[in-house]
């Protein structure tokens, strides 16, 4: 993934059962919040979002 604040590549582990669910983590490069959201796709994949958090 991809910091929406330094651009740096990071390396994020995402649990499946966390469908439906957002929270946040720090950036490991640059330590700005970084807000995530899991999601389920149409055709059933996890989709998962990145945003600065309160953006």
């Amino acid at each position: 993934m991809i910091c929406p604040y330094c651009w740096e590549s990071i390396d994020v582990l995402i649990d499946p059962g966390d469908l439906g669910e957002s929270y946040i983590e720090d950036c490991q490069v640059c330590c700005q919040p970084i807000e995530f959201s899991v999601s389920e796709g149409l055709d059933g994949e996890v989709v998962i979002s990145i945003t600065q958090e309160g953006v």
